[in-house]
């Protein structure tokens, strides 16, 4: 991969959590795909509730871990935010039927992808969270040309 296939920031604090997702929001057009990796408590749902608030929606932001999918229609687009922590098996995600939710009118962020084998459909952006003294690293890999667009949107956003 060359270098504008992967971006990186340090995020100190929830807020500059919260802010990233708010910034990734106008570089991620409906019908993209985005794997969220990271270990329990890296941020991954907070950096959801940022990109949530920044399209439009005022209400609460959960993690979708006992639910497994929660949807946000939203003016631009509906948000599935999935996560898959609880699989015990990747049969599991077509057994659900969620494969229904993915259209050109959809932006889905997945939780834990790995759970899902090879049932998903694959990520125009990985996007890991791992922990770093204090604060976290965000790390952005472009897995498509939708990716490859929407990193070099996200870097013309000058995000942190």
């Amino acid at each position: 991969m060359d270098d504008s296939s992967v971006w990186q920031a340090f995020l100190p604090d929830e807020a500059a959590t919260r802010a990233a997702g708010a910034r990734l929001s106008a570089a991620l057009p409906a019908g993209a795909v985005v794997y969220l990796q990271g270990e329990l408590g890296a941020g991954k749902t907070t950096l959801t509730r940022g990109l949530l608030m920044a399209l439009g929606h005022t209400g609460r932001v959960k993690s979708p871990t006992y639910t497994l999918v929660e949807s946000y229609p939203l003016a631009t687009c509906t948000v599935h935010h999935f996560d898959l922590y609880r699989f015990a098996d990747p049969a599991e995600w077509h057994e659900a039927g969620l494969s229904e939710l993915f259209d050109a009118h959809s932006l889905c962020l997945i939780e834990w992808p790995d759970k899902a084998g090879t049932w998903l459909p694959a990520a125009d952006v990985l996007l890991a969270l791992t922990l770093e003294g204090e604060g976290r690293r965000l790390t952005l890999t472009a897995c498509s040309p939708q990716g490859h667009a929407c990193l070099t949107r996200l870097i013309s956003l000058a995000v942190p």
